[in-house]
C-alpha cells in the first residue's frame, strides 16, 4: 500500500520524459502528448539519414567543438505537427474557412486537453501525493533521443530570469542621457502597462513562454508600418519612405526567426500562452495603425522603448544562465537563419552598421543564440531611432 505523500512507483522511461508520472501531464503541455512512440520514430528516421550522410562523407580531421559536431541539426522536440517554411511542401494556404476551422478544432483540442490536464494535477495534489518529479541517475536518454536533444528538454525548464535584474538594467540605462524622460506620455503609459502586465504574467520560472510572447508581437510593428506606407503610397500621400518597406520587412523577418527559435524550445506549448499571444498582437497591430496615423514619429518611439526592453531582459537572461546556456545546443533553425549561405535580409535591417563590417554570428550553443538574438534587438533600436530623423533618410548596408 502506497502512503500519502510518497512518491508514485513508476517504470522507468528515457529521454525528455525521465521520471515523470504517466498520470499526471504538464498543464497545457504538448510534450507528453506527442508520445515516445513518436519521437522514437522520428529519432530512427533522422539517425539513419545521419549514417546516410556520414558514409557519403570522409572524416577529416578532429571535432573541433563537440556540441557544433553532434547535434548540428538540433530538435528539441517541442516544435508543433504544423512545422516551419524550411520543411514545407507547399507555400500556398487553403482558403481562409478550411485553416480557420482546423486551426479551431486544434485549440479546441488544447484547451480540452488543458483543462483536464490541470483537473489531474490538482487532484494528485490534493490528494497528498508527491508534486515534484522524481529522477534517477541512470535514468539517460537512448542515443535516438540524444540526436534529436530530447534529453535537453529538462535543462531548458531550468532556464531563469530575474524581473527585478531587468528593472534594475532599465532604470541605468534611463539614467543616461534622461532617456525616459525625453519620450511622450503617450507611449509611456502603455509601455508601463505593458512592462507590468509581462512581470504579472510570466515570472521567474517562464522566461521561454515571455520570449515567446515578446516576438510574437515584436513582429506586429514592422508589419504595420509596412502597411501604413503601402497605404500613404496607393493614396498618393507619400513616397519617399518607399525604401523603408525593405527594411522593416527584413526586421519581421529577423523576429519571425526569434520566434521560431523560441517555438523550438517550447515557448508555445501552452494553449493559454498561444491564446495570449495571438490575440494580443492582432490588437497590438491595430493600436500601432491607429497611432501611425496620429505620429509616425510616435509609433517609432513606442517601438524604440520595446526593443530596448528587450535588449535589457536579454542581457539579463543571457548572464543569469550562462553557465547553462553554454552547455546546450543551438536549435536548427537558429543554424539556418544566422548561418546561411544568404545573410542578405540578416544585413538589410540593420542600419547602423552602414560603411561598417558586417556581422556573421557562430552558431554552436544556446549562448551563442540568444547572445545575437539580444545584438538584434539592439540593431532594431537603432534603426528605430534612425527612423525618428526626419532630416536624414534610412538606409541599410546593402544600399551603400
Amino acid at each position: 500500500m502506497v502512503q500519502v505523500g510518497s512518491p508514485l512507483p513508476l517504470p522507468r522511461q528515457r529521454g525528455c520524459f525521465s521520471g515523470r508520472r504517466t498520470t499526471r501531464r504538464r498543464y497545457g503541455g504538448r510534450g507528453e502528448r506527442a508520445g515516445v512512440s513518436r519521437i522514437r520514430r522520428r529519432a530512427l528516421e533522422k539517425k539513419n539519414q545521419n549514417e546516410s550522410a556520414r558514409q557519403g562523407k570522409e572524416v577529416e580531421g578532429s571535432k573541433s567543438n563537440e556540441l557544433d559536431t553532434e547535434y548540428d541539426l538540433c530538435d528539441y522536440g517541442f516544435t508543433r505537427d504544423e512545422g516551419t517554411y524550411t520543411d514545407a511542401k507547399t507555400t500556398t494556404p487553403t482558403n481562409v474557412v478550411d485553416l480557420a476551422f482546423k486551426n479551431f478544432a486544434r485549440e479546441w483540442t488544447a484547451l480540452q486537453e488543458s483543462v483536464a490536464n490541470r483537473t489531474d494535477y490538482e487532484e494528485l495534489t490534493d490528494s497528498g501525493w508527491s508534486d515534484s518529479p522524481t529522477f534517477d541517475d541512470d535514468m539517460v536518454g537512448s542515443i535516438e533521443d540524444e540526436e534529436l536533444c530530447i534529453n535537453f528538454q529538462d535543462k531548458i525548464k531550468k532556464l531563469t530570469i530575474d524581473e527585478k535584474g531587468i528593472y534594475d538594467r532599465e532604470l541605468e540605462r534611463q539614467k543616461d542621457g534622461d532617456y525616459f524622460k525625453k519620450k511622450s506620455w503617450i507611449v509611456k503609459g502603455p509601455y508601463i502597462v505593458l512592462c507590468w502586465l509581462l512581470d504579472r504574467l510570466y515570472g521567474k520560472e517562464r522566461p521561454i513562454q515571455r520570449f515567446w510572447l515578446l516576438e510574437t508581437v515584436a513582429r506586429m510593428p514592422y508589419f504595420s508600418y509596412i502597411s501604413m506606407l503601402h497605404l500613404y503610397e496607393t493614396l498618393g500621400w507619400w513616397r519617399r519612405g518607399a525604401a523603408v518597406k525593405k527594411v522593416h520587412f527584413a526586421e519581421e523577418w529577423n523576429e519571425f526567426h526569434h520566434l521560431l527559435i523560441m517555438e523550438s524550445l517550447g515557448g508555445n506549448d501552452a494553449w493559454i500562452d498561444r491564446f495570449t499571444g495571438f490575440h494580443s498582437a492582432i490588437v497590438y497591430y491595430w493600436m500601432l495603425n491607429l497611432l501611425w496615423l496620429v505620429s509616425p514619429f510616435l509609433a517609432y518611439q513606442f517601438s524604440e522603448m520595446l526593443e530596448n526592453h528587450a535588449v535589457d531582459t536579454y542581457s539579463q537572461f543571457v548572464d543569469e544562465n550562462e553557465a547553462l546556456l553554454r552547455s546546450l545546443p543551438a536549435p536548427a533553425i537558429a543554424r539556418k537563419y544566422y548561418q546561411s549561405e544568404d545573410l542578405y535580409m540578416f544585413d538589410e535591417f540593420q542600419t547602423s552598421r552602414v560603411g561598417k563590417g558586417r556581422r556573421r554570428p557562430q552558431i554552436d550553443t544556446l549562448y551563442d543564440t540568444f547572445s545575437n538574438i539580444r545584438d538584434d534587438e539592439l540593431e532594431h533600436v537603432k534603426t528605430m531611432v534612425a527612423c525618428q530623423n526626419v532630416h536624414v533618410p534610412v538606409r541599410s548596408p546593402n544600399s551603400s
